[in-house]
C-alpha cells in the first residue's frame, strides 16, 4: 500500500482499505473514497496527525462500521486506530495497527493488539470479537473513546517502532458520538491543561522574575540613592520567583508521575537540577555572613555562580520544554522578545553602571587594584 494514506477499519467496525484519493480543497472527509463503493454516513477530520475518520452506526442493531485514515510518519511507517472500554489513552486501548509486515506478502496488513501497558506488546485477539477485520457485534456504547496514532517505521521482524513523543501524538484521542456523528477532541483535557499551567509558571518564574531580581542586584547597587531598596527588589523577586518556580516544578513531577512511559529525560533533569540550585540560593540567604566577615569572599561567589547557573538553566529548559509542548510561534516570539528586554536593559545598565563607578574612582582617585576584595566596584553583596 503506498504511504500517503493507509485506511483501517475495525473491530465491530469494517475492513482493511486502499488508501482514499485526495480533494484538491476543503476538508481531508471531502476527498476521500473508498474502493468497492464503500460509503458512511458520517465523517470528521480529527484534531491531530492529519487523520480522519467515517463510521456508519446503525441504532437499532448496535452495529458500526469504521474505517480510519491516516499517512503514516514516513515511508515503512505504520498507522494505528483503536477504541479503549476502559479510559482515553493507550493503556487498555484495542488496536489494529496496519503496517508492511512480513505476513502481509509485500503488501499492508492489519495486527491486533490488546495494549495492557504503555509499549504495544506482542499482536493477539482483541477484547472485541473480530472476523478478518469485519465483524458486527451489537451493544456497543453510543460515546466512545478512541486513539490512533502514526509511526516512522517497522523492523524486519514485524515490530512497529515507536511512535514521536511530539505534542500532536501525546493527544491524538477523542471522544466518538456515534449519534450525534461528531468527534470531541481531548486536546483540552485536564493533562493539557496541566502541561500548559506547568508551562507558564515556570517561564514566569525561572525565566523572568528570577533574571529581573538579578538585574535589580547587579545594577541598583551601583547608586547609593537605591540602597537598601536594590536589596529588597532583589529578595522579592528571588523570593516571588522561587515559590512560582517550586509550584512550575510540582506540577512537571506530578505529570510525569501521570504520564508512565513518556519521560523527556534532558528538561526533567535539567529542571530537577534548576530546583536544586535554587533552594540552594534561598538557603543561602540565611547563612549569610556579615559584610566584614572573612568568609563573606566566599559566599558572594558561591551566590554569583549558583545564581547565574539556575538562570541560565532555568531559560535553557523553557525552550526544551516549549519545544515539547509544541506552543504556538507567537508565544515563543512573546517569550524571546520578553528575554530580549531584560538583555538589552542588562546591557544598557551595564555601561551606565560602569560610567558611574568610573567618575566615582577617579575621583576618589582610587584604581582598580585596590578595590576591596579584588571585586569589580559594582559587583553583588547581598
Amino acid at each position: 500500500m503506498a504511504t500517503a494514506g493507509a485506511v483501517i477499519a475495525a473491530c465491530i467496525l469494517a475492513l482493511l482499505a486502499p488508501p482514499p484519493a485526495r480533494a484538491a480543497g476543503g476538508g481531508r472527509c471531502a476527498g476521500e473514497s473508498f474502493s468497492a463503493n464503500r460509503a458512511y454516513a458520517a465523517c470528521n477530520d480529527l484534531p491531530r496527525l492529519g487523520a480522519s475518520m467515517h463510521w456508519t452506526y446503525d441504532r437499532a442493531s448496535g452495529d458500526l462500521h469504521v474505517a480510519f485514515v491516516a499517512a503514516p510518519a514516513a515511508p515503512g511507517g505504520w498507522v494505528a486506530w483503536a477504541l479503549n472500554p476502559s479510559g482515553d489513552g493507550m493503556a487498555g486501548a484495542q488496536a489494529l495497527v496496519a503496517g508492511p509486515f512480513p505476513d502481509g506478502g509485500g503488501t499492508w496488513a492489519v495486527r491486533t493488539y490488546n495494549v495492557s501497558g504503555y509499549a504495544l506488546g506482542e499482536p493477539g485477539p482483541i477484547a472485541f470479537p473480530a472476523s478478518d477485520l469485519a465483524a458486527a457485534v451489537g451493544g456497543g456504547g453510543v460515546l466512545l473513546n478512541q486513539v490512533w496514532q502514526v509511526g516512522a517505521a517497522v523492523s524486519s521482524g514485524g515490530v512497529p517502532a515507536p511512535h514521536a513523543m511530539g505534542a500532536d501524538n501525546l493527544a491524538a484521542k477523542a471522544k466518538l458520538d456515534l449519534l450525534r456523528a461528531t468527534t470531541v477532541a481531548a486536546g483540552a483535557d485536564s493533562a493539557t491543561r496541566k502541561r500548559n499551567i506547568h508551562g507558564v509558571l515556570n517561564a514566569v518564574s525561572w525565566g523572568l522574575l528570577l533574571p529581573m531580581g538579578a538585574i535589580f542586584a547587579r545594577y541598583l547597587k551601583t547608586f547609593r540613592a537605591a540602597d537598601p531598596a536594590w536589596f529588597y527588589l532583589h529578595v522579592t523577586c528571588q523570593l516571588i520567583g522561587y515559590g512560582v518556580g517550586v509550584s512550575g516544578w510540582a506540577t512537571g513531577m506530578k505529570l510525569g508521575k501521570e504520564s508512565r512511559g513518556v519521560t523527556y529525560t534532558d528538561h526533567r533533569n535539567i529542571g530537577i537540577a534548576v530546583f536544586a540550585l535554587g533552594t540552594l540560593q534561598v538557603l543561602a540567604l540565611f547563612l549569610r555572613p556579615k559584610k566584614e566577615h572573612k568568609f563573606r569572599v566566599y559566599w558572594n561567589t558561591y551566590h554569583h555562580s549558583v545564581g547565574y547557573a539556575v538562570i541560565v538553566l532555568g531559560v535553557v529548559n523553557i525552550f526544551k520544554g516549549m519545544s515539547i509542548l509544541g506552543v504556538e510561534q507567537r508565544w515563543r516570539t512573546a517569550y524571546i522578545a520578553a528575554v530580549c528586554v531584560l538583555l538589552v536593559a542588562a546591557a544598557a545598565l551595564e555601561a551606565v553602571t560602569w560610567g558611574v563607578v568610573l567618575r566615582r574612582r577617579k575621583a576618589d582617585g582610587k584604581t582598580f587594584s585596590s578595590a576591596p576584595n579584588g571585586h569589580l566596584p559594582h559587583s553583588v553583596s547581598v
